[in-house]
């Protein structure tokens, strides 16, 4: 074999080598199992101002409320998401989502949204099952109780990311695929979340916080990517600015201190 065909295979090799290295780069985070850093979600409440901005205008849409408890279910020790989002302007929007976990995995149980706007009112419960998402059969004027979604692998709940990605273990060159479903809505499916930096904020008042800078495309490569930043060591997330679609501007969400 000549140099030059053996320095050909020799350069491929390496691109399938690198290739094969950057694949395996990707952890895969299966429902069940226990999450590394699952002691950061502690008892506590947050609360983030959402806001949409278009060039230099800024517009408030809501104040959401998030709340973690660990409360006995069933005979049996589970965390507790609450959430609230407090809606602006002459007609606000609010909703209330109440979901459960089983401790140390954050595998979702249950979820029930809770909803008013424009003066109507809806209800929407679900339960997670190994193999499906289900509508609660037994929650009065659930909207929701002849939903059925096949779920080929479990998936985690998209309604709590935020607090599912401060369990990982982030750090430099960390990717997770996460299996994730919006209740509700379509079938689940495996998104990958990247440490992309590192960023430190200004904090409101005067401080500083290093954090994590995290991306998602949301499986949408050709468009921008949603970026958070996550304050290393609590990993609470302190910022989110995630673009719009059609390009007319960004929704955001900051820490309220």
């Amino acid at each position: 074999m000549s140099l030059a065909v053996r320095s050909a295979f020799l350069a491929v090799a390496l691109l399938a080598g690198s290739a094969a290295a950057a694949q395996a780069a990707v952890t895969p985070v299966p429902v069940g199992q226990p999450l590394a850093r699952f002691a950061n979600l502690k008892p506590g409440v947050h609360r983030y101002l959402r806001f949409k901005q278009t060039g230099d205008t800024i517009r408030v849409a809501d104040v959401w409320t998030r709340e973690v408890r660990f409360e006995d279910q069933d005979g049996k020790r589970r965390m507790h998401i609450v959430q609230h989002w407090d809606g602006v302007g002459a007609t606000p929007s609010d909703r209330q989502l109440d979901s459960w976990f089983e401790v140390g995995t954050f595998r979702p149980l249950s979820h029930i949204r809770r909803s008013q706007k424009d003066g109507v009112s809806k209800v929407e419960g679900f339960v997670f099952r190994p193999d499906r998402i289900v509508g609660m059969k037994d929650l009065e004027g659930n909207a929701a109780k002849d939903f059925d979604v096949a779920s080929p692998q479990p998936s985690f709940n998209f309604e709590t990311d935020m607090e599912f990605i401060q369990a990982l273990p982030l750090a430099a060159g960390y990717e997770a695929s996460i299996v994730f479903t919006h209740p509700g809505g379509g079938p689940p499916a495996a998104y990958v979340f990247k440490v992309a930096g590192s960023e430190t904020l200004d904090l409101p008042g005067g401080g500083r916080v290093d954090c994590w800078l995290v991306t998602a495309d949301y499986n949408r490569p050709e468009t921008p990517v949603t970026r958070f930043w996550f304050a290393k060591g609590s990993q609470v997330m302190i910022k989110q600015l995630s673009p719009l679609p059609d390009g007319s501007g960004v929704i955001g969400k900051t820490l309220l201190y």
